[in-house]
Parts: C-alpha cells; sequence; structure tokens
C-alpha cells in the first residue's frame, strides 16, 4: 500500500493529536493527550513555558501548567526516563521496570556506581523522608564540580533513580524530591515486569497510536538493544493484521501503521497555526521530520552565540500539515512581554491565524502582549 505524502502528514498530525477531534480539556484532556503520547520530555529551558508544558498546551484547549502537576501528585503520571527525562503516564508504569531492572544489575548511567554514597542516601531518605540534592553535602574535603562531576550524594540519587528504588515525589520549584518508591507508587498499579516480547508488543503499538506511519528504526528511536524484539513484534502483528506495511509516495523507507488508522479518512487539519516547542514528540525525531516534513530543524541553545542562525530557543511553527518557519521568543516575565528576537517565516499569507496563536502563547506564558 502507498500513502501520498499529504495522506501520511495527516495521519501523523492526528496520531499526535495535533488535528481532527481533540483528546479533550482541562485535566482530563492532559492525562488523554499523555496517554496519547506515551510521555511529554521534561526540558530545564525557561525562556518559555518548560517543555512538558508546551506540549501539552498545543494539544489540550486550556491547558495550564496545574493540571499536570495535579496529574503528578494524584499518581495518574510519573517522572522517568524515555529516550531522555520525561513525564509519563502512570498506566504505563510497568513498562518502565525492564529499564530500571538493567540498571540494578549494572548498567552505567553517566557514572560509576559508588556503593557507599548509595547506601548513605537511601538511609537517609528511608529515615527522613523525601530529599533533594541540595540536602545533602559533599563529603568533608571534597567541592562539587561541574555537572558531569556531580558530588557522591547527586550521582546516588540519579542512580537510584535509574534503578527504581527512588522516585520523584515531587518539586521545590524546578528541584526534585526523591523518596522511596513505596512510598510513591499508588496503590493497586501493575508492577508486573514484562518480558522483552511483551515489551517490545508495548514499544510497537504504543509508538504507532501516538505516531502513525513509522520506520522501524524510529520506533526503536534512543532504545538501547531493542531492535530484534521490535522486528519480531512487527512481524508478529503484522501477521495478525493489526498493523500494515506501507510505504509513503516520494520516501524510500519502509512504514508500519496501524489497520485500524486506516479505516477513516485522516483529518483535514486546514489552516491551523502550532506553535511547538523543540522538544514537542512531533519533532524530537529530527531525521523523521526532514523524511516526512522536509523541515531540517536544529535546537541552537547548545551552539556558541556566534554559530546561531536562527536564535537560541527557536520555536518550530505548524501551519496545517506543513512545518513553515520558526521563532525565537523569549518570555519577560517583568513587564509580562512576549518578546519576539527573531522570526524566520513570512505570516503574510496566514497573518492572522498567526497573530491569534501568538496571543494565545504569550497567555500562556503569563504575559499580557507581545512585540
Amino acid at each position: 500500500m502507498t500513502l501520498s505524502l499529504r495522506q501520511a502528514r495527516r495521519l501523523v498530525l492526528e496520531a499526535q493529536g495535533l488535528c481532527g477531534p481533540v483528546l479533550g480539556k482541562g485535566r482530563a484532556g492532559a492525562l488523554a493527550a499523555l496517554e496519547r503520547l506515551g510521555y511529554v520530555q521534561i526540558d530545564t529551558i525557561s525562556v518559555v513555558e518548560r517543555a512538558h508544558h508546551h506540549t501539552l498546551w498545543a494539544r489540550v484547549p486550556g491547558y495550564v501548567p496545574a493540571m499536570l502537576d495535579a496529574l503528578l501528585r494524584e499518581g495518574a503520571a510519573f517522572e522517568y526516563w524515555s529516550h531522555a527525562a520525561a513525564v509519563l503516564p502512570m498506566r504505563d508504569y510497568r513498562f518502565s521496570l525492564p529499564r530500571k531492572l538493567a540498571f540494578r544489575k549494572g548498567r552505567r548511567h553517566w557514572h560509576r556506581r559508588d556503593s557507599r554514597a548509595r547506601a548513605w542516601v537511601l538511609d537517609r531518605i528511608r529515615a527522613e523522608g523525601a530529599l533533594r540534592s541540595a540536602d545533602f553535602e559533599p563529603p568533608r574535603g571534597r567541592k562539587p564540580g561541574p555537572w558531569f562531576e556531580w558530588k557522591p550524594a547527586k550521582v546516588a540519587l540519579e542512580q537510584l533513580f535509574q534503578e527504581g528504588l527512588l522516585m520523584v515525589a515531587g518539586r521545590t520549584g524546578f528541584q526534585k524530591l526523591y523518596d522511596l518508591t513505596e512510598r510513591v507508587l499508588p496503590p493497586g498499579v501493575d508492577a508486573r515486569e514484562p518480558d522483552a516480547r511483551e515489551a517490545a508488543r508495548h514499544l510497537v503499538l504504543s509508538g504507532l497510536r501516538a505516531h502513525g506511519p513509522a520506520s522501524e528504526a524510529e520506533l526503536c528511536y534512543q532504545r538501547r538493544g531493542v531492535r530484534r524484539a521490535v522486528r519480531a513484534a512487527l512481524r508478529e502483528l503484522e501477521e495478525a493484521g493489526e498493523v500494515l506495511r506501507v510505504r509513503i509516495e516520494g520516501r524510500g523507507e519502509e512504514d508500519f501503521i496501524l489497520k485500524a488508522a486506516l479505516e477513516t479518512p485522516p483529518a483535514d487539519p486546514g489552516g491551523r497555526v502550532r506553535i511547538l516547542s523543540p522538544f514537542d514528540n512531533l519533532v524530537i525525531q529530527r531525521r523523521r521530520l526532514e523524511r516526512l516534513f522536509g523541515f531540517g530543524y536544529q535546537i541552537e541553545c547548545y551552539l556558541p552565540a556566534e554559530k546561531r542562525r536562527y536564535g537560541y530557543f527557536c520555536l518550530p511553527v505548524l501551519r496545517g500539515e506543513s512545518l513553515v518557519g520558526m521563532l525565537d521568543a523569549k518570555a519577560d516575565r517583568g513587564t509580562r512581554t512576549l518578546r519576539l528576537k527573531s522570526l524566520h517565516l513570512d505570516p503574510a499569507p496566514f497573518r492572522e491565524e498567526f497573530e491569534e496563536e501568538l496571543g494565545r502563547f504569550a497567555r500562556f506564558n503569563g504575559c499580557r502582549s507581545w512585540e
């Protein structure tokens, strides 16, 4: 089966909750969007509202950050790791276990395991309750170094978090509060470890629900050691008639899609304009973005200022089924003004829709105006 490029793009956008029926409103809509996407990436950059909130705002009418905060507080969502630090739906908790158990068995996460610091951190949290990294002082005579030379307690906290022995119980400001998993995990959560076959089926099915047509490599994005199991899951689901192979017109790779996604024509996104986060689920796989949307994108905040072409934190702009440019913006919270530092698109053909979206984005960032 061959899909036109337009059809493929619309299938992607509908799967992503960026066109077609809204996934819901309010807190229920935020949870529905999180469960559809599978995760929202957490990022520390806050020149505009942080990525995990921005991603949900782009899909959920009336979204405000308090909605995701409530889902975390109530145990409907949790912080862990997808391809990066993320908020995930608690419904999928058990599928985080294979990664956690791999770390318990010795997989490294940036640093060598320090058994002494690890035991000390666990003992303190067990006795004192939830603690932040800042609540631990470095040993005498040893000063904390730069980011990749964290103090031992911070390394131990991160290792214990990756192993699943600690969870994030909340945040003070943007600092994580860590507590024992048994004190954070809500009662009744399914905590059975899936076997490799079940984990691969989940990865495939959730990936296709979230992304629409996708290649085998895209389904395995940033997942270590899963390619063979994913290939077997795709074969099994194809034989069962749940998944189909497709080709996208003008694109060389073979893709897979859920049969159910083709039962009705995808929605027409019209001329709706959306300002997206650089870490939005639609754009995070840069190679896929270029393959399906012809949009070459690189976030430039990690480059020296003199090497940036588009700006520190350029936000992709989606219009209908096309990515049409970028804008670099900063929320000036003192004056409550959204400042457009650079604009790399011609909004003339859709000025009214673009300015309407800018106004929405400004209000989402606590700003009264933009300039």
